[in-house]
């Protein structure tokens, strides 16, 4: 049994002192306070605080030389109809806590910054009293995504799982002062979170970190809402014993003006209204003002229109019910939010609660300039609005919870152990050297054996795979969307936790590719609406909830829609220091040569490649099966792999003629293609094509050009490398350059030319810097334009490579 937290006082003190008891008064940050003393008490943070110490001196009944009158502080009303839920009294003081540790962090991270060791100011100050919502969730399985003004909720979230408050504030303070020893990130952002307990098995629950791209948590946080009964049904058979699970994720009212936030929220209510499961909780905090921008209660107005009554059973309730709350009173804070909570878990439906008549206190960080924007009433005013002295006057006056010398106490106390906490982590190792990111973009790849070479070498240039002459010795060849359709199949088999999402999949997406899949994985094969933001953002809650997820992004174009969360899922590794990683594999369509639905539906610019992401370009079906293998592998250690699909190569036959040269067999199952394998066409030659995709087949067709057209003897004189794995230079390419065969290269990219929309031109400043490229090299790509309807004009093609090759190998 946990002891009471007035009763812990002596026991945090002894602690305390033995965990930060190397830290003394000549620590660096301590002496830097004393260097910036007149400074930092003109600090609105630190007058505030010694207002609030002031306040509850007089209220103990401590009258010294440096106690000053004080206004009173008025508690917060209680709803006329009373709160359903009462929080007890250990709540309250727990509650209490982390309010207050909440504003010394503040205080102390706005002291650290102007000393130059703090680097994160957003503060969270005014919305301290939503520690309660903390006590409406179970910490154990409920998952959590917090708004970066949400600490205090947070902290009782830690609380609740035995974690020492000394150290809850030792492990923030090593945020804002960006301490390679921080549980949440390692040193690389202050984010709100603790670090994951491997003891603790939260089927996808937790907290989960924020990034600073607003309201980018929300698309997550609806995805795992989604996944958590998906999971429960496929990976535990919906036992009785299974948690119920709430997905809860908060934002400012700032927030729900963006695309994120509207996205996530427009998916949760199309669930509710198709009656899929949705368990997710909205919680928005409106205090009236955007950074700047006055809001002015449009979260009230915004919401009232889209909500619908919970007890309804009428179509109302395909909306969204709304519960609001006062945020400056704990008690409804917390009544408010427990009925949210228990509606979506019981109801496995969203719900949203609004916190209103919140004021923030303070800038929105230490580079905001309030007077620009408001008069000096106004900031006075603002500042004055002190929560935390209201929440202690409701639980001494209101709940008879504590004393006033108690409170005055406990406040102290916590403001030492938080000032401790920032000369402890000032002096604490940080990020020192760029391996150390490196290391952390993402997780260790899985090391696969390199396929026999046999596999990988074409003697018979104008095939993908050798024809016996013996029909009957022949295997069963087919085109490319066949092997992927089969080795997808071959996964979902071999997999339970594998699902396939995506728009229109169901019935087998816009090529076919998932074919019979639903009829023969049901449930596991799951239509998306149109909306790549939300189908990625749900793609990262699906593999936090425990799924394998494979995405279907129809056209290539298309991912520029959902870009930003498609950075958000690759920068989370690095962000949670390789806490919470993504791991998935992205199917992207709709690539390079084509006649249909012109640049739209023809895109051939790869933007996005932020580090982390793993991208991969087939030429052939025999090595999509072969790498969609080692992919899987790969997502399932959390790696995010990313497979751009060619559409000309999907149902390609022929590479001369009706030579059916393109067809091949499928690969049986011990056959694993690694990212760093490459396939060869000839090794003897002195010239060598490198290219990818859709680029091979227009290498090996421009190859027997020059034959024809007699500018090279044989084909043996020009060698072909195609290199699928285009986020990196594969190891088989470079252990190729360094043999010093080839009098010349040329690099033969189907993307555009010029910055941002290509590949191969990073593949030729790395063989560059190593120093084993020929004297001779050169680099041709499709021309910087779009791409128009019913014409390949615009494409890489088989002149381009001709009169390219013919440039270089002069």
């Amino acid at each position: 049994m946990s002891l009471h937290p007035l009763s812990r006082v002596h026991v945090l003190t002894r602690q305390t002192t033995r965990h930060l008891s190397s830290v003394t008064n000549n620590s660096l940050l301590e002496t830097l306070r004393q260097q910036n003393e007149k400074d930092i008490q003109v600090l609105p943070e630190y007058k505030a605080r010694s207002n609030l110490d002031n306040f509850l001196r007089l209220k103990a009944g401590i009258h010294d030389a440096s106690s000053h009158p004080m206004k009173e502080i008025v508690p917060p009303t209680p709803p006329s109809g009373g709160y359903k839920h009462t929080l007890t009294q250990s709540q309250i003081l727990t509650s209490l806590d982390s309010a207050m540790a909440t504003f010394h962090l503040h205080v102390e991270s706005r002291i650290a910054s102007l000393c130059g060791q703090g680097f994160y100011t957003i503060g969270p100050c005014g919305e301290e009293m939503l520690s309660s919502v903390g006590f409406a969730l179970d910490p154990r399985v409920d998952a959590l995504a917090l708004h970066y003004r949400h600490l205090s909720v947070s902290i009782v979230r830690q609380l609740r799982l035995s974690k020492e408050l000394e150290e809850i504030c030792l492990d923030r303070a090593r945020g804002y002062c960006v301490s390679r020893l921080d549980p949440v990130t390692g040193g690389v952002h202050c984010a709100i979170g603790s670090a994951r307990d491997p003891n603790i098995h939260d089927y996808g629950g937790g907290d989960y970190v924020v990034t600073s791209t607003l309201a980018s948590q929300c698309p997550p946080a609806v995805g795992r809402g989604l996944a958590f009964p998906i999971a429960d049904t496929i990976l535990r058979g919906n036992k009785s014993d299974s948690p119920k699970q709430v997905s809860f994720v908060t934002i400012g009212d700032g927030s729900v003006h963006n695309a994120h936030f509207l996205s996530a929220f427009n998916l949760a209510r199309h669930a509710r209204f198709r009656r899929n499961k949705c368990p997710v909780v909205f919680g928005v905090s409106d205090n009236g003002i955007s950074i700047s921008y006055p809001t002015d209660g449009y979260a009230d107005f915004l919401f009232s229109r889209t909500s619908s009554d919970p007890n309804s059973i009428s179509k109302d309730r395909d909306g969204i019910p709304v519960f609001k709350a006062n945020g400056c009173d704990m008690f409804d804070v917390y009544d408010k939010t427990l009925q949210a909570a228990t509606y979506s878990r019981k109801n496995s439906a969203p719900s949203l609660i609004l916190y209103q008549e919140l004021v923030r206190r303070f800038g929105h960080a230490a580079t905001d300039r309030q007077h620009a924007y408001l008069d000096a009433d106004t900031i006075d005013r603002m500042a004055d609005s002190d929560v935390v002295a209201s929440g202690i006057v409701q639980a001494v006056e209101q709940s008879n919870a504590l004393t006033y010398p108690q409170a005055y106490d406990r406040f102290r106390e916590i403001g030492e152990m938080v000032k401790r906490s920032f000369n402890t982590a000032a002096e604490e190792p940080k990020i020192s050297t760029r391996e150390e990111m490196i290391e952390q973009t993402s997780q260790p790849m899985v090391q696969i054996p390199p396929l026999n070479s046999g596999l990988l070498q074409n003697y018979h240039p104008e095939t993908i795979e050798a024809i016996s002459t013996d029909k009957s010795k022949r295997p069963k060849r087919d085109v490319m969307r066949k092997h992927m359709t089969r080795v997808i199949s071959e996964t979902m088999t071999n997999n339970e936790k594998v699902v396939y999402i995506g728009e229109d999949v169901e019935h087998g997406g816009y090529y076919l590719v998932t074919d019979g899949l639903a009829k023969r994985f049901p449930g596991r094969v799951i239509d998306f609406p149109p909306d790549e933001t939300t189908l990625l953002g749900s793609a990262m809650g699906f593999s936090q909830a425990g799924l394998l997820p494979i995405i279907e992004i129809p056209y290539s174009k298309y991912l520029d829609c959902g870009a930003d969360i498609f950075y958000e899922l690759a920068i989370s590794n690095w962000l949670t220091n390789k806490q919470r990683p993504n791991g998935m594999i992205i199917r992207v369509q709709g690539f390079d040569k084509g006649v249909f639905g012109g640049n739209f539906h023809t895109h051939n610019m790869i933007s996005h490649i932020p580090p982390g992401i793993d991208v991969l370009c087939y030429s052939n079906g025999q090595d999509y099966v072969r790498g969609f293998r080692n992919a899987i592998k790969q997502a399932e250690n959390g790696r995010v792999v990313v497979f751009i699909d060619s559409t000309h190569l999907l149902n390609l036959r022929h590479l001369h003629d009706k030579d059916r040269g393109w067809e091949s067999s499928f690969p049986p199952e011990n056959e694993v293609m690694s990212f760093h394998d490459v396939r060869q066409f000839g090794n003897s030659g002195k010239h060598l094509l490198v290219t990818y995709g859709n680029g091979v087949v227009t290498a090996l067709r421009a190859r027997s050009m020059l034959v024809e057209q007699n500018l090279i003897s044989s084909e043996e004189e020009v060698d072909i490398v195609d290199c699928p794995y285009i986020s990196d230079v594969p190891d088989g390419l470079r252990n190729i350059m360094r043999r010093n065969q080839y009098s010349s290269v040329l690099f033969c990219d189907i993307c555009k030319e010029g910055p941002g929309s290509n590949v191969l031109s990073s593949m030729v400043m790395a063989l560059n810097k190593d120093r084993i490229l020929p004297e001779k090299w050169s680099f041709i790509a499709a021309p910087r334009t779009y791409n128009p309807l019913g014409n390949t004009v615009t494409f890489l093609n088989e002149n381009d490579i001709v009169g390219s090759f013919l440039d270089v190998a002069e």
